[in-house]
């Protein structure tokens, strides 16, 4: 039985991480969609308004920052936008890690070296997922897309 338990915790654990990194490319989204249905809610667009309005909002930020980084050409703007998407997921990230380590962590300096260093881990993979839609395939004089194989 303490076998199962220890195997079924490090699975849980396991999908834990695996979740937020696959998720922290949408923290920026979520934020937008967070703040754009508050204000919509206090001002009277009820709770079915201000949930639709705020999934749009999330969206329209998801989809434009993934196609600002793909059309644009300057190195330096697809750097700032995939920055804007990577700090707040930073940031959501130095807060996951760091309520994480409490469990098992009991120094305060060595949570907040691990929280930074998820911070970092996880701000950089998000950064990474969002430029990854910036990195395009050559293309031939005809105008054929190479074959990448």
């Amino acid at each position: 039985m303490l076998a199962l338990g220890l195997v079924l915790n490090t699975l849980g654990i396991g999908l834990f991480c695996w979740a937020i990194f696959a998720l922290a490319v949408y923290a920026l989204p979520f934020f937008v969609a967070l703040s754009i249905g508050m204000t919509a809610f206090q001002s009277g667009a009820g709770l079915i308004g201000a949930l639709l309005i705020a999934t749009a909002g999330g969206a329209l930020t998801l989809v434009l920052g993934q196609v600002a980084v793909a059309i644009t050409r300057s190195l330096a703007l697809r750097i700032a936008i995939a920055t804007a998407f990577a700090v707040p997921a930073a940031l959501a990230g130095y807060h996951v890690v760091f309520a994480l380590s409490q469990i098992g962590v009991p120094s305060l300096a060595w949570r907040e070296v691990f929280a930074c260093l998820g911070a970092v881990c996880i701000g950089v993979t998000s950064w990474r997922r969002l430029m990854i839609l910036a990195e395009t395939r050559p293309i031939e004089p005809g105008g054929v897309v190479e074959n990448p194989s």
